[in-house]
């Protein structure tokens, strides 16, 4: 990353209140862009949103993201440059239970940031933050290249496998005279400190630790990409200005973590154990707890060989340091410690490392 490319930079953000989001926009602040951010209230309860006064570092302006209106009165307020779209229904149990929603905002809502950016001239790099379950996964041991089917299975998955052919429809009917690098990521699981959300098993760590609880893991075998949320964020960041300066750079990419960080979630858990125990002196356990209903992917990894070789990437923190990290900042939100100060202190060691 070049750390002075954001400086003044008009940015719009959508999904700025989740997780993931909030993470951006404490980069984005930090690196000294001008952030407008579009998205649904924080939800009840504790958030990273509310944790770190983000509202405070940003223009941030709650709507939903499948109001075109709405969207286009921000597009005409800010006139961003860049555009990150992040705002999602990005949890796949919840995607059984409310399908319509879920294609609703991860369809819909790309094609509205789409509309609203083909009407605003002064944008010049726009990403697509999908997820690495685009894939129609065929659980095979192999990382899946960018040029595999798009058809994820669940509700979540396949909506998002249509928001990416949302945005390459829209690239091939609108965008092709004109000078906007677009790009659509792709992700695996990230962890970090903040995240709150259920059914994600490192939130369900952190709960159980403070409650003294063993760990209920509903299946260890199941092999996931996991990858810190900063490892992921400044991917993001280093596209979207890539393709702002060059629009060769624009195209679709996965982004994951090396080999040896794509675990099962039984070693993922019994790492976090561990961490925990160094961290904390207290010692706690887990469980398999195998619960039926839903389908879940056993077995999903990317190659991230494209992202790689045209950026001379890589992860900066393995799996163990994403891991410490994110108890380090469960521990710190635990104790009542400035946890805004421990969030920016690790962004400036994750740049520390670039």
């Amino acid at each position: 990353m070049d750390n002075n490319f954001y400086k003044n930079k008009k940015v719009l953000l959508t999904g700025h209140t989740g997780f993931k989001g909030s993470w951006m926009c404490m980069a984005l602040a930090f690196l000294g862009a001008e952030v407008t951010g579009y998205s649904l209230a924080p939800q009840e309860g504790s958030s990273l949103f509310g944790i770190c006064d983000i509202s405070e570092k940003v223009n941030s302006v709650i709507g939903d993201i499948r109001d075109l209106e709405s969207l286009r009165r921000v597009f005409h307020g800010t006139e961003p440059e860049i555009v990150i779209h992040m705002a999602a229904q990005p949890l796949v149990r919840e995607s059984y239970k409310k399908p319509v929603y879920t294609y609703g905002v991860n369809v819909m809502g790309t094609v509205n940031i789409l509309e609203c950016i083909r009407e605003t001239s002064s944008v010049r790099s726009f990403v697509n933050v999908t997820t690495d379950k685009v894939y129609k996964n065929k659980e095979w041991e192999w990382g899946y290249r960018e040029n595999e089917e798009l058809n994820g299975h669940d509700p979540y998955s396949n909506s998002k496998s249509c928001s990416e052919l949302v945005t390459s429809s829209y690239m091939d009917s609108f965008f092709q005279e004109r000078q906007i690098g677009i790009s659509t990521m792709r992700a695996g699981n990230v962890i970090g400190g903040g995240d709150f959300a259920k059914d994600r098993i490192i939130p369900d760590c952190v709960r159980a630790a403070y409650k003294k609880e063993k760990v209920e893991v509903r299946n260890p075998y199941s092999v996931r990409p996991y990858q810190h949320v900063l490892d992921a964020v400044m991917a993001y960041l280093m596209v979207a200005k890539e393709q702002y300066i060059n629009l060769k750079y624009a195209g679709s990419y996965n982004i994951g973590p090396e080999e040896k960080d794509s675990v099962e979630t039984g070693k993922i858990v019994e790492m976090f154990c561990n961490a925990w125990e160094s961290l904390t002196d207290e010692k706690i356990s887990w469980v398999v707890c195998p619960e039926e209903g839903v389908h879940e992917a056993n077995y999903l990894k990317l190659d991230c060989s494209k992202l790689r070789n045209r950026f001379q990437w890589k992860p900066v923190w393995d799996i163990e340091k994403s891991i410490e990290k994110t108890v380090e900042w469960a521990v710190a939100y635990q104790k009542g410690e400035n946890v805004p100060q421990c969030t920016e202190r690790q962004i400036r060691d994750f740049l520390g490392q670039i």
